[in-house]
């Protein structure tokens, strides 16, 4: 059986990270999602895998190349426009040969654990088309489906907007016969009238239960949820023998990387993940749940708490960043607090294409995209989205001249 993971996606709910890097390219635990994906895929005995990619392909390909770093093949097919999944597997049909059946994955989903093994042992059993299922709190906006006392999926119903539906909705894994594309074809391109006509035609579409967690990334701030997700199975530290540690406090399933050096006073409290060159200056408290990527700089006396930081990074000293995804390449001045909570406690509303979505998360923080720059002293507002490539000038007094 060969794998198609769909890469193309750029996700318009998740600016301002969508408007440079494809979604899953987006870092959770210290790698893009994408790497956990094919990762999965290698555990579960796939040596060569078939990505869709599109808008910023450059992004993926630079990062795995041909796949070698680890002992995978990927070929590489483009989705010329982002005309949706269907379109995308249409993509690389050619790879795929009549009569096989194929494991389909969605490139933007993040799991508690390797799933791929389970959906495949319960395809060995059905011998059919099957579907990976979850449960989850809120279904409004997923695809819903309904199942017989045998576990088979007899409708499918796509974000039906309501909340009084089931709580098992479609978990974006697959394995599906060569035909799919067949039909696919014929209802062009929707993914939700195919599988709708390949449940009529084959009676159902075998269910396979996701018992542990599951997370679709479809806004910035479920990139905070997966990421904790990830971090709370790590039972243990794993610390590079290279690091340089200078009378500094590391407690917990910290994980750390080559070349990363540690100053004097430093507390660090896992699970945590600090990538690769990166500096942690004198007095830093880095709490659960923070992720730095390679070569970020952290100084004296800044605090870190349950944030996501891309790499290549500076935060400058005395500042605070917390319940936050910052981009690549950002530098953030001294003294910058990013405000991570209403004064009455509500819930944090973010500005997402102009208009305004209730996260439900009363602790929050901010959004800012690859390459900002933000001078010293700001209060950045809870739930404040700062597009890529922005420039906030120091906020400083100006001295009134003369006497």
């Amino acid at each position: 059986m060969k794998a198609l993971v769909l890469a193309a996606g750029s996700g318009r709910n998740m600016a301002p990270f969508s408007e440079t890097r494809p979604k899953p390219m987006i870092h959770v635990a210290g790698r893009p999602i994408l790497y956990r994906t094919l990762s999965m895929l290698k555990e579960s005995g796939f040596s060569e895998v078939n990505l869709v990619i599109g808008p910023h392909a450059d992004k993926i390909e630079n990062y795995f190349g041909t796949g070698s770093f680890m002992d995978m093949t990927i070929n590489y097919n483009i989705q010329k426009k982002s005309s949706g999944i269907g379109n995308g597997i249409l993509a690389a049909q050619k790879r795929f040969n009549p009569g096989e059946h194929f494991l389909l994955v969605y490139g933007d989903i993040v799991t508690e654990e390797n799933v791929i093994s389970g959906i495949l042992q319960t395809f060995a059993a059905s011998k059919g088309p099957t579907a990976g299922i979850c449960l989850v709190p809120e279904t409004a906006s997923l695809g819903n489906v309904y199942l017989d006392n045998a576990m088979n999926i007899t409708r499918i119903v796509e974000k039906p907007g309501r909340k009084d539906m089931g709580n098992y909705v479609l978990a974006g894994i697959y394995v599906l016969p060569y035909e799919f594309f067949k039909i696919l074809g014929g209802c062009g391109g929707d993914m939700k009238k195919a599988l709708a006509v390949l449940v009529k035609k084959e009676r159902r579409i075998k269910g396979s239960i996701m018992e542990k967690g599951w997370v679709d990334v479809a806004y910035p701030w479920d990139i905070l949820a997966a990421n904790k997700m990830v971090m709370d199975t790590w039972q243990t530290a794993s610390i590079h023998q290279s690091i340089s540690v200078r009378d500094a406090k590391i407690k917990g399933p910290v994980h750390i990387e080559e070349g990363v050096e540690i100053r004097s006073g430093a507390v660090i409290l896992g699970p945590t993940f600090i990538g690769r060159g990166s500096y942690i200056g004198n007095n830093v408290l880095i709490r659960k749940y923070s992720s730095l990527g390679p070569d970020s700089v952290v100084g004296f006396g800044v605090e870190l708490k349950n944030c996501v930081l891309f790499g290549k990074t500076r935060v400058g000293r005395l500042s605070f960043v917390g319940d936050s995804v910052i981009g690549q390449e950002v530098d953030i001045g001294a003294g910058t607090m990013t405000i991570n909570c209403n004064i009455d406690n509500s819930d944090i509303k973010v500005m997402i294409n102009n208009k305004s979505v209730n996260t439900k998360i009363n602790k929050l923080g901010a959004f800012l995209g690859d390459e900002c720059i933000l001078g010293s002293g700001h209060n950045i507002k809870a739930g404040s989205v700062i597009q890529p490539q922005t420039t906030i000038p120091h906020h400083h007094t100006f001295p009134k001249s003369g006497r």
